[in-house]
C-alpha cells in the first residue's frame, strides 16, 4: 500500500506570500478571536488568539515554475489561511480537514486536470486514502490537490511516491 503524506504550502512559498501573495497584494496580519480556520502551513485549525493571514496562493503556477510544466488555463489562485508568522508546519502526517465535502483533484505531470473525485462527509482517513489510491492508480496522476468543495479553496497537495 503506498503512503500519501499531505504537503502544506512550501516554507519558501510561505516567506513570500506572508510578505506578497500571488495576486500581488501584500499580507495583511490579523488575530483570530474564534480560531477554526484551516491553517495550509500547519494542515490544522487555527486557535483562538493566534495571528493569521488570508493570502492568494497559486499552487500549480508555483509548481510548474519547479518543474516546467505549463498549467494553462488550469493555472488558479485562491485564499488560504497561514499563519502571519513562521510556525512549525504539520505536527502528524494524518490526513487533515476530514470533517467536510472534499474534492480529491488529479492533475498530470504538465499540469493539466486528469479528473477528481468527491470525498463525501462524514469522511475518515481511510475515504481520503482510498481516494487517493484510486488517484495514483491512473500513471498519468503526478500529483493531487484537495480542495474544500463549498469554496473550492486549495487545502493541501499530496505527489506521487517515487
Amino acid at each position: 500500500m503506498a503512503t500519501h503524506t499531505p504537503r502544506p504550502v512550501p516554507p519558501e512559498a510561505l516567506s513570500e506570500l506572508r510578505v506578497t501573495d500571488d495576486a500581488g497584494r501584500a499580507a495583511r496580519p490579523l488575530t483570530d478571536e474564534e480560531g477554526g480556520a484551516p491553517l495550509r502551513c500547519c494542515l490544522r485549525r487555527s486557535r483562538p488568539g493566534e495571528r493569521i493571514a488570508l493570502v492568494s496562493y497559486a499552487p500549480l503556477r508555483r509548481w510548474a515554475a519547479l518543474t516546467g510544466a505549463d498549467p494553462g488555463a488550469y493555472d488558479e489562485q485562491g485564499p488560504v489561511f497561514v499563519h502571519a508568522l513562521e510556525c512549525e508546519g504539520p505536527e502528524t502526517e494524518a490526513v487533515p480537514f476530514t470533517g467536510a465535502h472534499r474534492t480529491v483533484r488529479r492533475y498530470a505531470a504538465d499540469g493539466r486536470i486528469l479528473g477528481g473525485r468527491l470525498v463525501g462527509a462524514p469522511a475518515t482517513e481511510a475515504d481520503f486514502t482510498a481516494a487517493f489510491d484510486e488517484a495514483f492508480a491512473d500513471p498519468e496522476v503526478a500529483a493531487v490537490h484537495v480542495r474544500a468543495v463549498e469554496y473550492g479553496c486549495f487545502l493541501y497537495e499530496i505527489r506521487r511516491t517515487p
